[in-house]
């Protein structure tokens, strides 16, 4: 019994690996504070997985998720375990023409008011707000299904 306890252990760091290896890092940072994301430092959201720098930025997102919301969310986009489906505001479809770059994610508007009211925001924590707030992250964005990421 010990042994099979073993190999299920075993299968599971490994399957957690192999998840873990499908997300590209690079110039991703932690949720909670403005240093490099790790791989090793991870705590499940929203259908997905978000990353810390360290484990006590994990421990603050852990008692307080809804204050790091906007910067989860905007993770999940910027990692790819997320996907626009549509406007952020509205929920319509995307217009190619009105797509714009911000912490290293593009997306994008139905339209150029709403695009407008995006560069309207003084800044970028604004701008990431109207963006990856609950509910127009709920709006905009979906999980990418597995057989998506594979193709």
């Amino acid at each position: 019994m010990k042994k099979f306890v073993s190999f299920l252990a075993v299968l599971f760091v490994a399957g957690a690996t192999v998840v873990a290896s499908d997300v590209d890092l690079e110039g991703v940072k932690c949720v909670v504070a403005p240093k490099a994301a790790s791989l090793d430092k991870s705590a499940d959201y929203k259908e997905g997985k978000v990353y810390f720098c360290c484990g006590n930025c994990a421990g603050k997102f852990a008692a307080d998720k809804e204050k790091f919301a906007v910067k989860a969310n905007h993770q999940l986009v910027a990692t790819k375990q997320y996907e626009q489906k549509g406007c952020p505001m509205s929920g319509k479809a995307i217009n190619e023409e009105t797509l714009v770059k911000l912490g290293g994610t593009e997306f994008g508007f139905c339209c150029n008011n709403c695009k407008g009211a995006f560069e309207g925001k003084a800044d970028d924590k604004e701008k990431l707000d109207l963006v990856f707030n609950d509910k127009a992250f709920a709006k905009a964005f979906q999980k990418v299904k597995k057989e998506d990421s594979e193709n």
